[in-house]
């Protein structure tokens, strides 16, 4: 297990260095996109359209940020992590046509994103949940926000970050799934137990 600090955009080198259960922390640019931005941005790749910002490189967390204005400026009050797995059906395609380095939530993803990630170059940062005030603290600035028209915690919000995590690699680069090796294990275990008592199954 390493830390890793990276800052955006982030390179596909670095993303094949690490590994499950490294500690990564990020700085620079990182984009909000929750089940209604993933398929309006697909939507606008399918159509030709350019997307409100390059995300060649950067993260992308799932969640859907508290946010208030303060005279011109959004603040973020809390931004803790969506479960991810809603955006599952997503991910792969938004890997590949974007190239997006980083996928931030809480819950784990499955097959396709890793498949995804170990094809493309991406990882899986598994943030806390319920440390939404943590992760407001590494937002240093809102610098705009896209897609208002979804609803507050739907748009595309596009922050500058300082340091954000700490974060772990859960799915690396390499098809490795801490999820799913749990998701295994348990079930191992499950039957295991169920032989040592005598269950039918």
């Amino acid at each position: 297990m390493a830390t890793y600090k990276l800052t955006t955009p982030i390179s596909e080198e670095q993303i094949r260095k690490l590994k499950v259960n490294d500690i990564v922390y990020i700085t620079g640019t990182i984009i909000t996109a929750r089940d209604q931005a993933h398929k309006r941005a697909l939507q606008y790749h399918k159509e030709g359209k350019q997307l409100p910002i390059n995300l060649e490189g950067l993260a992308v967390f799932h969640c859907g940020p508290i946010v208030k204005k303060e005279g011109d400026e959004w603040i973020i009050v809390a931004a803790g992590p969506t479960t991810s797995t809603r955006m599952d059906i997503f991910e792969d395609e938004f890997i590949k046509n974007f190239k997006t380095r980083v996928i931030i939530g809480k819950g784990g993803m499955g097959k396709r994103t890793t498949d995804a990630m170990q094809k493309y170059g991406a990882i899986y940062g598994a943030f806390t949940g319920g440390a939404a005030v943590l992760a407001a603290k590494a937002i240093k600035k809102v610098r705009t926000v896209e897609w208002f028209d979804l609803g507050m915690p739907e748009a595309f919000w596009i922050l500058e970050a300082e340091e954000f995590g700490p974060l772990t690699v859960a799915i690396d680069s390499h098809g490795n799934n801490l999820f799913e090796d749990v998701k295994k294990k348990t079930e191992e275990n499950r039957k295991s137990i169920y032989e040592k008592l005598g269950i039918q199954q």
